[in-house]
């Protein structure tokens, strides 16, 4: 594949590096500081901050397209973003046990030269397996959940919880391959 245009990734997150250097894209990254507070339902919010970071982050360059994403988990409709502790990460956890949750990563695609905007939410269905205590206390011990929404990683030692998948595996470890692959051909014809 052969790439003329400039990418730019609005996100310190090593997973989502990780995932636009495996569809195959050279990329430049940023991150934003924005405000990460807001309230609604989940797919609203991973939308607005999608944009959010999009948005700032075009205001450091004159071209190129800049990706930016966020993602929440949500239960029962109630958002659940990265856990202030250890005890906030169990508490998430001992939640989600044995139940299904949805997880919503909000992408916005933007062209920092012509403000050209693209926008989408994508959803995942998580079942998880029910979980002992001893589980989740180890998962936590570990450090993994602390900077993840819903206090958990899919491509980690949290992949054992999950008993059934709807969507998209990439879209649970926050960026969605196939929607980001399918908007930035758009974005670039």
């Amino acid at each position: 594949m052969t790439q003329h245009t400039r990418l730019i990734l609005a996100s310190g997150s090593p997973r989502r590096r990780e995932l636009l250097s495996r569809m195959g894209y050279s990329f430049e990254t940023c991150s934003p500081n924005v405000d990460e507070h807001a309230e609604g339902r989940a797919d609203e919010i991973v939308a607005m901050l999608a944009q959010r970071k999009a948005r700032s982050a075009a205001l450091l360059y004159e071209n190129g397209i800049v990706i930016a994403s966020d993602t929440l988990v949500s239960l029962d409709g109630c958002p659940l973003g990265k856990p202030v502790d250890a005890q906030d990460a169990r508490r998430m956890l001992k939640q989600l046990s044995g139940r299904e949750h949805e997880v919503f990563t909000g992408v916005c695609l933007l062209n920092a030269a012509t403000g050209a905007e693209l926008q989408r939410t994508v959803r995942t269905g998580v079942l998880f397996r029910r979980l002992s205590s001893q589980e989740i206390n180890d998962y936590v011990d570990s450090g993994d959940p602390m900077d993840k929404a819903g206090a958990y990683g899919i491509q980690g030692a949290a992949g054992a919880f999950v008993e059934r998948l709807d969507g998209s595996y990439e879209n649970v470890m926050g960026f969605p391959v196939d929607d980001v692959r399918e908007m930035l051909e758009q974005m670039m014809d």
